[in-house]
């Protein structure tokens, strides 16, 4: 009997989800240090709707519904490669509940243990009266808890973008920030919890299950074998990553998706891998993996992810699903283009490689092929030192861009012998600008060669207007970017127009 909802903990087998075998019917995970198995909830059905109606864990809240606000914020924990739990905070109002599959769970009621002797981050939250009306104050708890159990991402230039995903009303900021301040992360109070690890052994079977009901069908495959056998099986089937686009289909537009098959449970899926000549990302890796992969070699990259969102997207949203989404505004296409990428697309057991610049056909259509999806993407090794992200945006954190710029330029001898200049937001698809790279190309590193290739942006671009921006604006916008570049480049400086390190990048300008 489950202690939450007074359910007969049952797994079946469900023959509906494959022909010729079976998946498990139901999921099994550790909710607030107790094992929890439950069959009943529709694929569709977010881990937010579960909570609130089923276990009626209420400290949950439901805030913008689209992983913007942060209210609903719990923390996800899985083992890494070394057996140690890492904690993520995620929203739950997008995470859909066969994502759940093999974690352990925490909510805000279940923090305090031992005599109901409060967590330290919910003590620190009480002696700096760090919540007003109190809405939002579950999801700040639940963020800083994570930080609090990883040991990182409370330090005084850390904790403004460990909170970025959370919003508070009534603009409490200040002393959230000082109870961040005041915790001690090498207290072994962040040990407390380390029993959810031999919960989790017992519990990974390593079988392939499935959430089904009401019509909503969504698949966790545990190997790569069938995922590919069920997708071949399910062409129809939405490939979810992190769900943070595909969860707003549903809590924003209402849609019922019927079949769903999930990356995230694939073993060897979430794995960064180096290939000799390139670093393979595979389908589950995350945003937030990515950032802390490539932060020592590719900065420019990393602080653009840090920006891409708030780390609760980054912690769900997928590289490979951004790029099979295709969006016009995604941050991270025209990076990924201005570097070289190689998506690499899978059917069954064939596989194919595409240049990203070419995947991308116009708005809406991609070169991929009926039953193929994304594998893998790869990324050419080597030295990037003039690669340069830029992003036009209303908000400085977790915003959709109006504008977006990676620029990235090989200079020998002073002369550019090879130039990628790719945009987002200024077409249907990301885009090279082809004109302005050939006006660079085989010029020297000076001024009046950029000012030329601004210019020739409007031969390459004629951009739409909407509520982000207008055409004129987002082509001026761009053609000023791209100047700012050349003189980035010419003076050997770096002038930051936002966040830390503004007072500095100016000196000298």
């Amino acid at each position: 009997m489950c202690r939450y909802c007074s359910q007969p903990m049952v797994i079946q087998p469900i023959a509906a989800a494959r022909r010729g075998g079976f998946m498990q019917r139901g999921i099994s995970f550790v909710l607030n240090g107790s094992v929890h198995h439950t069959s009943d909830c529709a694929g569709d059905m977010t881990l937010l709707e579960w909570l609130r109606e089923q276990p009626h864990l209420r400290g949950t809240k439901q805030g913008c519904g689209e992983g913007d606000c942060g209210a609903c914020t719990v923390s996800i924990a899985r083992p890494d490669a070394n057996g140690n739990l890492v904690y993520r905070p995620v929203n739950a109002c997008i995470l859909f509940m066969g994502m759940v599959n093999g974690a352990a769970i925490r909510t805000v009621e279940g923090l305090a243990t031992c005599g109901d002797q409060l967590h330290p981050v919910q003590a620190a939250m009480v002696e700096n009266d760090a919540s007003q009306c109190g809405f939002c104050t579950p999801g700040f708890v639940m963020t800083l808890y994570t930080a609090y159990q990883n040991g990182s991402g409370l330090g005084p230039d850390e904790v403004d973008d460990t909170i970025a995903g959370n919003l508070c009303r009534c603009t409490g900021y200040r002393p959230i920030v000082e109870a961040a301040a005041s915790l001690d992360t090498n207290n072994d109070h962040k040990k407390r919890y380390n029993g959810d690890l031999a919960l989790l052994a017992g519990i990974d079977d390593g079988l392939d299950v499935c959430c089904d009901k009401d019509g909503s069908q969504f698949m966790v495959p545990a190997t790569s074998a069938s995922f590919a056998k069920l997708y071949a099986e399910h062409p129809d089937a939405t490939i979810i990553g992190g769900a943070t686009d595909v969860g707003l289909w549903v809590t924003k537009q209402h849609r019922k998706l019927e079949k769903m098959i999930w990356t995230g449970g694939v073993a060897g899926f979430d794995a960064i891998n180096d290939d000799g000549d390139f670093i393979r990302i595979n389908p589950a890796v995350t945003h937030q993996q990515l950032l802390s992969y490539v932060a020592e070699d590719l900065p420019q990259c990393a602080e653009l992810l840090r920006r891409f969102g708030a780390l609760q997207v980054r912690n769900s949203g997928t590289v490979c699903g951004n790029i099979a989404n295709a969006s016009p505004i995604g941050d991270l296409p025209p990076v990924l283009i201005s570097l070289d990428g190689v998506v690499e697309l899978t059917k069954g057991s064939t596989s194919r490689l595409v240049r990203l610049e070419d995947f991308f056909i116009e708005y809406g259509k991609q070169d991929r092929k009926a039953g193929e999806f994304v594998s893998a993407l790869l990324l050419p090794k080597g030295a990037n030192p003039n690669l340069r992200c830029y992003k036009i945006s209303k908000r400085f954190d977790q915003d959709i861009s109006a504008v977006m710029l990676a620029a990235n330029l090989e200079i020998t001898d002073g002369v550019i012998d090879g130039v990628r200049l790719a945009f987002g937001g200024m077409a249907g698809i990301p885009k090279r600008a082809s004109s302005a790279e050939a006006v660079l190309a085989g010029n020297s590193l000076d001024i009046a060669s950029f000012k030329k290739a601004a210019a020739a942006l409007a031969d390459d671009f004629t951009p739409m207007s909407d509520m982000r921006g207008s055409a004129r604006y987002r082509l001026l916008t761009a053609q000023n970017l791209l100047v700012k570049y050349g003189l980035e480049l010419a003076s050997g400086k770096q002038m930051r127009l936002a966040g830390q390190g503004l007072v500095a990048s100016l000196e000298g300008w």
